[in-house]
């Protein structure tokens, strides 16, 4: 049963959002264990709220199955049960990773100790520090245990996914240090003052016995991230946690200063439609190549043939659940390529016609098979590429 207290919460969190939809599908399955699904009812009644069809089970369970024939059974998966040590077969990290190839979007939560989800987090180039070693943090002074922290997001995170001015987000769990894939998307690093140890009773002595080790027995400062996204190339994304209580009914009541909610139940929203696929989400609809003065494409161009292309690009609105052009890419760029580029130059957007790109230029003084490529990759953003 909702308190008036925690319904106010939900609300306020999520009243812009209501009736939200992925462009991918709405079925999520949610794996976690029976003893703690009711800890993180207000981020399921969110989900649902926007329109979500949650199924849940127990890590224990084989069924629900999420693949069956090759083909996923769900739009979504969320991974609460961190702690488990044993999966049945659909969930081992080879059927996770096999779930990216099917398009399906994952929300996987870390726990200190080891589990087969540890053995999972380097296929994503993520570092794990060393077992039953969370993050810890004496700043700034509080009456919380050390590794309760508040983190208040930064420029050095992952703005174009957060909201504006969201209030501090309460953590626990684990850091991880991000290996170099570009694939990555640091979503939020651990504060300048944190690091991971033992949880020693308290003693800011710990990281003096951290740095004693040397080498990866130091896991300090920003450059680590508590939540970082990953974007197949296929556009599938995955979405490390460094611990599920961020999402917890606790810390999604609990204040970070007197009068001030946290910042977890809109950083749990914003989390959500990135990794489900609501926001940041493009698609080439079609595209167009002929000659200057003519509007059908040849069947092969010529030396110096002046070739206009043209492509409509669209930004999914899940707001409104719609397809809408977009004409907000200033560095869109095309290649005219035959093994190499041998043109590169700007699709820069046509004014008055939204969604539509379109550059002129002169085919190369070359014989040979070229293509049209349009090749798109920023972080954050899912990849727009043709062909």
């Amino acid at each position: 049963m909702f308190s008036l207290r925690r319904l106010l919460i939900l609300a306020a969190g999520l009243a812009s959002f209501v009736n939200a939809k992925s462009s991918t599908g709405n079925s999520v399955l949610v794996v976690v264990e029976p003893k703690r699904q009711d800890d993180f009812s207000i981020f399921f009644d969110g989900l649902k709220d926007q329109g979500y069809e949650l199924t849940f089970r127990t890590p224990k369970d084989e069924a629900p199955v999420i693949i069956e024939y090759d083909e996923p059974k769900f739009d979504h998966v969320i991974v609460l049960a961190s702690e488990t040590k044993n999966f049945p077969k659909d969930i081992t990290p080879q059927s996770l990773i096999a779930l990216t190839k099917l398009n399906t979007n994952l929300i996987i939560a870390l726990s200190p100790k080891q589990t087969p989800l540890s053995s999972l987090a380097p296929e994503f180039s993520l570092i794990l520090p060393p077992p039953g070693t969370p993050l810890i943090s004496y700043f700034p002074k509080r009456d919380e245990p050390a590794s309760l922290i508040p983190i208040t997001p930064t420029k050095y995170d992952a703005t174009s996914i957060l909201s504006k001015n969201i209030a501090p987000i309460w953590f626990s769990g684990i850091p991880h240090a991000l290996g170099n894939n570009p694939l990555l998307v640091p979503i939020l690093h651990a504060p300048a003052q944190s690091f991971a140890s033992e949880v020693d009773g308290g003693s800011a002595d710990a990281i003096v016995d951290a740095a004693e080790k040397g080498g990866e027995g130091l896991w300090a400062g920003s450059q680590l991230g508590v939540v970082t996204g990953f974007q197949t190339l296929n556009g599938a994304r995955v979405t490390w946690v460094g611990g599920a209580d961020i999402f917890s009914d606790e810390l999604a009541q609990k204040e970070v200063s007197k009068g001030v909610k946290s910042g977890n139940v809109q950083f749990a929203r914003d989390l959500t439609a990135w990794t489900f696929q609501e926001s940041l989400v493009l698609k080439i609809d079609k595209v167009e190549h002929h000659r200057v003065n003519e509007t059908t494409a040849p069947e092969q161009y010529t030396n110096n043939d002046q070739v206009v292309y043209t492509t409509y690009i669209s930004k999914y609105n899940a707001k409104k659940g719609l397809w809408e052009p977009y004409s907000g890419l200033k560095d869109l760029q095309l290649e005219f390529t035959m093994l190499d580029p041998h043109i590169r130059t700007a699709l820069p957007p046509v004014a008055g016609t939204p969604g539509k790109y379109s550059v002129t230029f002169r085919a190369p003084d070359r014989h040979g098979v070229f293509k049209f490529i349009i090749d798109y990759k920023r972080k954050g953003l899912v990849f727009a590429s043709y062909p």
